[in-house]
C-alpha cells in the first residue's frame, strides 16, 4: 500500500493522463454501446412520425426494422473506417493531434444527432452514427498505444489494463443515463445521444497540457529535449535509467527501419507469431460469449418473474460487477502476469459456460434455478473483467516494436469492428437456431484459446520490448538464425547519462 502511494505521488501527472486519455478513449465507446439499447423504443418512434409527416402513411415494419438495423450497425462500418486509417495518421501526425482533432469530429457528431429531433430528420441520427464509429474507429487503437507508451515499465501492465476499466465505466455510466427516470425518457433522448460529446470536450480541452509520448518524440521526431521533457512531466524527477534504456535499445533496432504498412507487416517472418497472438486474442475477444451474457440477463430474469421495470435495474448488476473486476484486474495484474490471466480467465470463462448451459436447460424444472443463472451469469462478468478484459490490452501493446505498432494495431482494430458487425447480424440468427445451446460455441473458443495461449504466449510482465521480442524469435525462426540488433549505440547513450 505504502509503494502505491508513494507512485500515486511520483507519477501523478501520469494517472492524470491516463485518466483523461480513458475518458475521451474507451469511455465514450462504452457509453456509446450501452446507451444506444435504451434509446432503441424512442429512435423507432420518431422514424415513424418523421415518416408519417413526409408522406401522410405510417413506415412499414420491416422498413422500420431495417431502418433501426442500420442505425446501429453503421457505427461498426464507421468503426473499421477509422481504425483502417489509424496507422497513417498516427504516423504522420503523432497521437497527440491525431485525438484532439478527433475530439472534434465527435463533438459535431454528437451536436448533429442532438439536433436531430428539433429538424425532423431521422437521416442526422445515421450521419451522427456513421461520424462517431469513426472517431471511435480511431481513437481506440491511439488511446492503447498512447498509454502503452508513456508508462514506465513497472506500471506498464496497469496502464495497459486501465482502458478496459474505462470501457467498462463508459457501459455502466450508459446504462444508469438511460434509465427513464434520468435521459432514457420520449422527450430527453436526443439530449442521452447527445451527451457522447462530453467526454470529447473534456479531452479536448484537458490533452494540451500533457505531452506527446517520450518513444515517439525521440524515435520518430528525433527531440531528445522534448523527450527528456515528458519523462520529467510524466515520472517525476526519479531514476528512470532501466526504462530509458530500453528506449534507446528500441531506437538502435529500429535504425534504418520505417514503419511497416500492414501488408509488409503481415509479410514480415520477425513478427509472424505476434501476429498469430493478436489475432487469436481479438477474435475470442470477440467470441467468447461477453455479448450473449447480456443478451440472457434479461430472459433469466423475466423467467426468474421479475417486473419488466425492475429489470432495468437488475440488468445493471452484471455491468457494476464487470466494472468492479476491472479494478481487480489493475490491481492485480503486474502480480500475476498477463499469461496468467488469459489462460485462466479463459478456462474459468468456458466452465462456467458450460454451467450455464445446463442451468439455461434446467430454467422450468424448479422455480431457483433462474437465481442459479443469475449468479453465474454475474460471476462470469467478473472472471472477464478480471481477466481477459485487461490483459488482453496489455498483451497487444507489448508485443509489438514501435515500428509495427501502428499496423499492428490496424489489424487488431479492424478484427473487433468487423466482430462487432458480424457478430452483431448473425447473433440473433444463432440464438434462435440453437437458443442458450449458443454458449458451447463460445466454450469450445475459450478452451481452444486457453490451450494456445498456455503453449505460445510468453510472459510479458517487467520485460522490455527487446526482451520480449527475443522469446518470439524463438517461435518465429526456430532453429534458423535468429537476426541479431546492434544494442550499443554511443552518441545515444550519452544523452541517456545526461538526463
Amino acid at each position: 500500500m505504502t509503494g502505491f502511494l508513494s507512485d500515486l505521488v511520483q507519477y501523478r501527472e501520469l494517472f492524470q493522463m491516463i485518466t483523461v486519455l480513458g475518458i475521451g478513449g474507451t469511455f465514450q465507446i462504452g457509453f456509446q454501446i450501452s446507451s444506444i439499447t435504451y434509446m432503441s423504443q424512442h429512435v423507432k418512434a420518431f422514424i415513424n412520425e418523421t415518416w408519417l409527416e413526409r408522406y401522410g402513411y405510417p413506415i412499414h415494419q420491416e422498413n422500420l426494422l431495417f431502418l433501426w438495423s442500420i442505425t446501429v450497425s453503421i457505427f461498426g462500418i464507421g468503426g473499421l473506417l477509422g481504425s483502417s486509417g489509424s496507422r497513417y495518421l498516427t504516423v504522420k501526425y503523432g497521437k497527440k493531434k491525431c485525438l484532439l482533432c478527433n475530439n472534434l469530429l465527435m463533438i459535431v457528431a454528437a451536436s448533429i444527432m442532438g439536433c436531430s429531433k428539433i429538424a425532423q430528420s431521422f437521416e442526422m441520427i445515421l450521419i451522427g452514427r456513421f461520424m462517431c464509429g469513426i472517431s471511435a474507429g480511431l481513437c481506440v487503437p491511439l488511446h492503447h498505444q498512447y498509454v502503452g507508451e508513456i508508462s514506465p515499465r513497472k506500471l506498464r501492465g496497469f496502464a495497459n489494463s486501465t482502458s478496459s476499466f474505462f470501457w467498462s465505466l463508459g457501459k455502466v455510466v450508459g446504462q444508469i443515463s438511460g434509465q427513464r427516470e434520468l435521459l432514457g425518457s420520449q422527450s430527453l433522448w436526443p439530449m442521452l445521444m447527445a451527451s457522447c460529446g462530453l467526454p470529447a470536450l473534456v479531452q479536448l480541452v484537458t490533452l494540451p497540457f500533457f505531452p506527446e509520448s517520450p518513444p515517439y518524440l525521440l524515435m520518430h521526431k528525433g527531440d531528445q529535449e522534448g523527450c527528456k521533457k515528458a519523462i520529467r512531466q510524466l515520472w517525476g524527477e526519479g531514476h528512470h535509467q532501466a526504462e530509458i534504456d530500453d528506449i534507446m535499445k528500441e531506437k538502435a533496432t529500429m535504425k534504418n527501419t520505417k514503419i511497416l504498412s500492414v501488408l509488409e507487416l503481415m509479410k514480415e517472418p520477425a513478427f509472424r507469431w505476434q501476429l498469430y497472438m493478436i489475432v487469436i486474442l481479438t477474435t475470442t475477444v470477440q467470441l467468447c460469449g461477453i455479448n450473449a451474457i447480456y443478451f440472457y440477463t434479461f430472459e433469466v430474469l423475466q423467467a426468474a418473474g421479475f417486473d419488466e421495470r425492475m429489470i432495468y435495474y437488475m440488468t445493471l448488476s452484471v455491468g457494476l460487477s464487470e466494472l468492479i473486476a476491472t479494478v481487480v484486474c489493475i490491481s492485480i495484474i503486474e502480480r500475476l502476469g498477463r499469461k496468467v490471466l488469459l489462460r485462466g480467465g479463459y478456462w474459468i470463462m468456458g466452465s462456467l459456460l458450460a454451467c450455464i448451459t445446463v442451468t439455461l436447460s434446467l430454467q422450468g424444472w424448479y422455480f431457483w434455478m433462474p437465481y442459479c443463472s443469475l449468479c453465474l451469469i454475474v460471476l462470469f462478468a467478473v472472471v472477464f473483467g478480471v481477466g481477459p478484459a485487461g490483459a488482453t490490452v496489455s498483451i497487444r501493446a507489448e508485443i509489438f516494436k514501435l515500428s509495427c505498432r501502428p499496423p499492428a494495431f490496424v489489424i487488431s482494430s479492424v478484427l473487433s469492428w468487423l466482430g462487432v458487425f458480424v457478430i452483431g447480424t448473425s447473433f440473433p440468427f444463432i440464438v434462435e437456431r440453437l437458443k442458450h445451446f449458443c454458449f458451447l460455441i463460445f466454450m469450445g473458443v475459450l478452451f481452444t484459446s486457453g490451450i494456445i495461449i498456455h503453449l505460445f504466449l510468453p510472459e510479458t510482465k517487467g520485460k522490455s520490448i527487446v526482451e520480449i521480442t527475443e522469446e518470439f524469435n524463438k517461435l518465429n525462426f526456430k532453429k534458423k538464425c535468429i537476426p541479431t540488433s546492434p544494442i550499443h549505440v554511443t552518441e545515444d547513450y550519452t544523452f541517456c547519462t545526461r538526463l
